[in-house]
């Protein structure tokens, strides 16, 4: 029996407030999911609390209407956390401040991917949802596990929940920070400096130049073309595709060196509006020839 919660159960302790949105598999903005969570350690288990409930929904409103909260078992080494059960059972891996999930949850009937990235108080949150290998909705949002700031937290995702991400589309800009770095065994490797610097070339299509330096070394030049809440990421450097949850936009990219990203940018401050945020949170996941290799995290901010 551990005596002691893990590094990553500490990280998370008390309890998390947010109002995370639902999207449908095409990107719709269907409702709210108001919840309170909280994973406790006492007398060497861990437990997982949530309590909510679904506002609006659409199509998917019957499908997350439960009577009752939900409570799950945690076994938590540290390196793997497996639920037990009885509301979800799967497992997460945390590397450093991001954990990734897979697990399934008999109520909802549905298996879900989580991506949980905490930023000292704030969590960058998205479950994406699958029926088989079908995807059929996205939950995403952020959390707060201040109390002083868990109504203005409520209201911003009330406002905000629905905002589809975009960078600036007329004017250049660049959008810089330092990334975590992991392997895939969950090894710390130090960071790298990442900056994409965006210059429109008209209302829809941009060339995107990311690079990166420090422990990974790369230069890439990008187009990428939008079409709604669907981009195209069409070379020379970098091909691909991503759809957008709201504030979070989903990346499958693939370079011609036979390595690939999925990744997730989430605009943390985009508001309603003809405009786009200046911090982005962001997660990517690194394969190499098909094998994970590297797990990258940290924040960008707008130069």
């Amino acid at each position: 029996m551990n005596t002691t919660p893990s590094e990553w159960q500490q990280r998370i302790a008390g309890e998390w407030i947010g109002r995370p949105s639902l999207f449908d598999a095409e990107g719709v903005w269907l409702g709210f999911e108001d919840i309170r969570r909280s994973s406790v350690f006492d007398n060497g288990a861990t437990t997982y609390y949530m309590d909510g409930g679904l506002t609006g929904g659409g199509k998917l409103a019957g499908r997350f209407a439960l009577g009752a909260p939900f409570e799950f078992g945690v076994q938590d080494n540290g390196g793997d956390r497996v639920y037990t059960g009885p509301d979800f059972y799967g497992s997460g891996q945390p590397y450093g401040g991001f954990v990734d999930a897979n697990y399934y949850g008999p109520g909802w009937q549905v298996s879900l991917n989580t991506w949980n990235q905490t930023i000292g108080d704030t969590q960058v949150y998205s479950s994406v949802l699958y029926q088989g290998p079908a995807m059929i909705g996205v939950f995403n949002g952020l959390y707060t596990r201040d109390p002083a700031l868990a109504e203005q937290r409520v209201d911003t995702e009330t406002r905000c929940g629905a905002v589809t991400f975009t960078v600036p589309t007329k004017d250049e800009s660049v959008y810089a920070g330092d990334l975590e770095l992991w392997t895939a065994d969950q090894i710390d490797i130090g960071k790298t400096r990442m900056r994409l610097s965006i210059e429109p070339l008209d209302l829809l299509t941009a060339e995107h130049h990311l690079s990166m330096s420090g422990v990974i070394e790369s230069d890439s030049r990008i187009t990428i073309r939008r079409d709604g809440a669907r981009s195209f990421h069409e070379g020379p450097d970098v091909y691909g595709n991503g759809l957008a949850y709201g504030r979070a936009n989903f990346v499958r990219l693939h370079q011609s060196d036979g390595r690939r990203l999925t990744g997730r940018e989430f605009m943390m401050n985009a508001e309603p509006g003809m405009g786009s945020g200046s911090t982005m949170a962001v997660v990517y996941e690194l394969f190499d020839h098909n094998r994970l290799a590297v797990v990258m995290h940290g924040v960008l901010e707008r130069e």
